[in-house]
């Protein structure tokens, strides 16, 4: 599926964010996409907003008709320096605005800039192995299924499991890095 005429994708600013909480909001309180329980306020939000800003990595949001109803980015997936060439992806679409190509054109642009970065892996850590919607648009995307870990989570009264899938970039593990 290709984005809907007129989805508009650009970077994200702070004046976003509070829409970007409320979308999240959305998901954290009614979805297993995400593992957080409570939605974090607009204050947490910027906090991360500028960490991930800070380290050069791309925030992006996708729209229609000048709003924003979608949001993707790439974080560290890990701390420790070995994986500093490796990012991890999220991706939220409003509710209201599922399935019209926001998500895809929010995370098409989100990898192309990592691989831009000089990135060389990219991980995405699904909830519940039953969202077949992130499963499917991270598999069209060129994501590989690494893994999953059942009932790593309990939310929302039930056991839910991680989906882990993974997309080289770039030369991938081909070669060394330069420098």
């Amino acid at each position: 599926m290709s984005p809907s005429p007129g989805v508009v994708v650009r970077e994200a600013t702070a004046a976003d964010l509070p829409t970007i909480q409320r979308i999240y909001a959305h998901h954290v309180l009614h979805g297993l996409a995400s593992f957080e329980e409570a939605p974090p306020d607009v204050a947490e939000m910027r906090r991360r907003f500028d960490d991930i800003q800070a380290r050069g990595l791309p925030f992006v949001v996708a729209g229609l008709d000048g709003g924003v109803q979608g949001y993707a980015y790439a974080g560290p997936y890990r701390q420790r320096s070995a994986y500093r060439y490796a990012v991890e992806d999220s991706v939220y679409v409003a509710p209201d605005a599922v399935g019209r190509g926001l998500g895809r054109a929010a995370l098409t642009e989100v990898i192309r800039r990592a691989d831009a970065a000089g990135f060389r892996q990219m991980i995405a850590v699904i909830g519940d192995s039953a969202n077949l919607p992130s499963i499917r648009l991270h598999e069209s995307l060129g994501f590989r299924h690494a893994g999953t870990l059942r009932g790593v989570g309990f939310k929302l009264g039930r056991w839910v499991d991680s989906v882990f899938m993974q997309m080289s970039l770039g030369q991938g593990d081909g070669l060394p890095p330069a420098g």
